[in-house]
């Protein structure tokens, strides 16, 4: 971009980084133990993954949900490790291990709703902020998760079909053992979920990318430098019916100064053609990583 005003932000120490990444786990892990236990599993919420496996042997059995979970994902692990290498890490390891004993450590809080819907919903969003939080840093819980990653790997399947057909048998399973409505129950959960993980990882303030066709660009190029701040990069094209040569301004704001800059275009040029699109996550000066 041209003419950009560098943004100095401070970055944590490597070492400390690194730290952080293993506190992202083990805070992530809690949260989503936190709420299989006082959610989703006295409320018979089988929403997907080795949590929703535990559920239904827990009610079939009377076993223990934390000593089914490590039975699961010891294993699974390791077979993660065999088939797709050591990408997985020491971190995943970490969350594999420790979301079991945190399940197992909070198993007798109370719970905090009998109804099912109340539960599939904020059960939905607790397991994906917990989620989300794991995977910023940049680990995972393992699990069914590793069984979609070998799926993927071996199949001409993506691998988002797989997480949804592993995560739709356990759904399938939740049926039959309980109800068709716990069954509904578990969808919304995993619903849930996924938003919820979308937003802790890209975040609520959503950008704005700004493409500006006008007569008057250099007045408009100069009014986003230096009354809106923000940088903007010239792009090169040709008229589709009249074949000239045009430039287009290129501009990523955030949401909340769309408004002003949408002013100030109409102020300089009320003719210029303006095509806005959201930008779920954007990346380089001027906006957070």
């Amino acid at each position: 971009m041209s003419e950009i005003k560098p943004v100095k932000r401070r970055k944590l120490p490597p070492k400390l980084a690194k730290a952080m990444e293993y506190v992202y786990v083990i805070l992530g892990a809690f949260i989503i133990a936190l709420a299989f236990n006082v959610l989703l599993l006295p409320n018979h919420v089988a929403s997907g993954g080795v949590s929703g496996i535990s559920t239904i042997i827990n009610y079939l059995t009377g076993w223990t949900p934390a000593y089914i979970q490590w039975a699961f994902n010891i294993p699974l692990f390791f077979a993660g490790v065999f088939f797709l290498g050591y990408q997985f890490g020491i971190k995943t390891f970490v969350g594999t291990m420790i979301m079991p004993l945190f399940v197992y450590l909070t198993a007798d809080w109370t719970v905090w709703t009998h109804e099912p819907l109340v539960a599939a919903l904020f059960g939905g969003v607790l397991v994906g902020v917990g989620l989300g939080i794991v995977f910023r840093g940049k680990a995972s819980t393992g699990g069914t998760d590793v069984i979609a990653q070998i799926l993927h790997k071996f199949t001409n399947l993506s691998l988002g079909i797989c997480v949804a057909l592993i995560d739709g048998f356990v759904v399938i399973a939740a049926m039959f053992v309980f109800d068709i409505e716990s069954g509904l129950y578990a969808l919304i959960g995993l619903f849930a979920t996924s938003k919820t993980i979308d937003l802790v990882q890209v975040g609520l303030n959503q950008s704005k990318t700004v493409l500006i066709i006008s007569e008057k660009q250099d007045e408009i190029r100069h009014a986003i430098l230096y009354k809106i701040d923000r940088g903007i990069t010239r792009l090169s094209a040709k008229g589709g019916y009249t074949e000239d040569d045009r430039q287009i301004l290129l501009c990523v704001i955030a949401q909340s100064e769309f408004s002003r800059l949408k002013g100030v275009i109409k102020e300089i040029d009320p003719n210029a053609f303006v095509v806005v699109m959201s930008a779920s996550e954007v990346m380089g000066e001027g906006f957070n990583l």
